[in-house]
C-alpha cells in the first residue's frame, strides 16, 4: 500500500473510534446532559438535525471511500494541492470532532467565555475541514467518472450542510453564550 494511503488509512483507524468513541462516552457517562448539549436549538429543530446526522455520516463514507479507493497519492491533485491536503482535512474534521462532547461538557459544569470560544473554534476547525474535503472532491484530479463525481458531491453537501451550516453556525448561535 502507497504511504500517502496508509497514513489516509491510520487517520481513519485512530480518528474514527475517537470521534465514535467520545460521542458514545458521553452519552453513556453524563446521560443527564444529553438535553442540555442541544443548546438552544427548538425540540422542532432536533428531528431534522438528526436526520442530517445520518446523511452526514453517508457523506462522510461516500467521501472516504472516493479518496481512498479513487484518488492515487501520486497522481491525485486536490485543490491544485498533493494528495497530503486530505490528510490535513481528515484531520480538521476529525480530531476536533472528537472533542466537542466533552468540550461542551466542560462548558455545561463550568460555564466561562473561554470554554464556549473553545467549542466554537473547534466547531470551525471541522466546518474548514469539510470544506475542504468539499473543495477536494469538486476538484480532484485526474478526472472522475460523472456518477463518482455525483456521489462525491453529494455526499460533500450532505457532510458540509451538518458541520459548516447546523454545527459551526446555527447550533453555536442558539447555545447561550455566558455572562
Amino acid at each position: 500500500m502507497h504511504p500517502q494511503r496508509r497514513i489516509f488509512a491510520a487517520l481513519q483507524l485512530v480518528g474514527g473510534p475517537l470521534v465514535l468513541g467520545s460521542y458514545g462516552y458521553g452519552l453513556l457517562r453524563w446521560p443527564e446532559t444529553a438535553a442540555a448539549m442541544w443548546g438552544g436549538v427548538p425540540e422542532a429543530m432536533r428531528q431534522s438535525y438528526i436526520f442530517f446526522m445520518f446523511a452526514a455520516a453517508a457523506g462522510y463514507l461516500a467521501l472516504t471511500q472516493l479518496f481512498f479507493f479513487h484518488a492515487h497519492p501520486n497522481r491525485a491533485r486536490v485543490l491544485g494541492r498533493g494528495y497530503w491536503l486530505l490528510h490535513l482535512a481528515y484531520a480538521l474534521v476529525l480530531f476536533p470532532s472528537a472533542l466537542w462532547m466533552p468540550l461542551t461538557k466542560m462548558l455545561l459544569d463550568a460555564p466561562s467565555r473561554g470554554l464556549w470560544l473553545a467549542v466554537r473554534l473547534d466547531l470551525a476547525a471541522v466546518a474548514l475541514g469539510s470544506l475542504l474535503l468539499a473543495g477536494a472532491a469538486a476538484t480532484l484530479r485526474p478526472g472522475l467518472q460523472p456518477m463518482q463525481r455525483r456521489l462525491a458531491l453529494l455526499g460533500a453537501t450532505a457532510f458540509c450542510l451538518q458541520t459548516v451550516v447546523l454545527d459551526a453556525l446555527i447550533w453555536p448561535a442558539l447555545f447561550p453564550a455566558p455572562q
